[in-house]
C-alpha cells in the first residue's frame, strides 16, 4: 500500500520559512517523480514545484520561482519543499503526489498526471 505523508506545515509570519517534508512507502521511490501542489480555501488546487527521479530536473510555477526549493533524498525516501520569503497569498493545505516513470506524460503541472496523493498539510502566512 502506498502512502505519502506530509509535515512540516504549520503558522508562519510574512517572510518568514518553512519546510515542507513528505515521506513515502509502499513504492520504488527512486522510479515516481514527486510534486507538490497546494489548494487554497474555494480554489483550485494549483501545481506548486515537482522534481524528477533522478533530482537532476525541478520545475516550479511562477508564483513560487526564486522563493521555493524542491529537493529529494531517494535513501530517505523522503521529499522536501523549503519555503522562503513566505507571503500571505502561500496560505493554503499542501499536498505532495507521485508519478510513476512509466505513467508519466510530461504534463507535471497537471494534478490527474499523478498516481498517487497525500494527505495535506495546512500552511498559513499571518500579515
Amino acid at each position: 500500500q502506498v502512502q505519502l505523508v506530509e509535515s512540516g506545515g504549520g503558522l508562519v509570519q510574512a517572510g518568514g520559512s518553512l519546510r515542507l517534508s513528505c515521506a513515502a512507502s509502499g513504492l520504488t521511490f527512486s522510479r515516481y517523480a514527486l510534486g507538490w501542489f497546494r489548494q487554497a480555501p474555494g480554489k483550485d488546487r494549483d501545481f506548486v514545484a515537482v522534481i524528477s527521479w533522478s533530482g537532476m530536473n525541478t520545475y516550479y510555477a511562477d508564483s513560487v520561482k526564486g522563493r521555493f526549493t524542491i529537493s529529494r533524498d531517494n535513501a530517505q525516501k523522503t521529499v522536501y519543499l523549503q519555503m522562503n520569503s513566505l507571503k500571505p497569498e502561500d496560505t493554503a493545505v499542501y499536498y505532495c503526489a507521485a508519478v510513476s516513470v512509466t505513467n508519466y506524460n510530461g504534463s507535471y503541472s497537471a494534478s490527474r498526471q499523478y498516481d498517487y496523493w497525500g494527505q495535506g498539510t495546512q500552511v498559513t502566512v499571518s500579515s
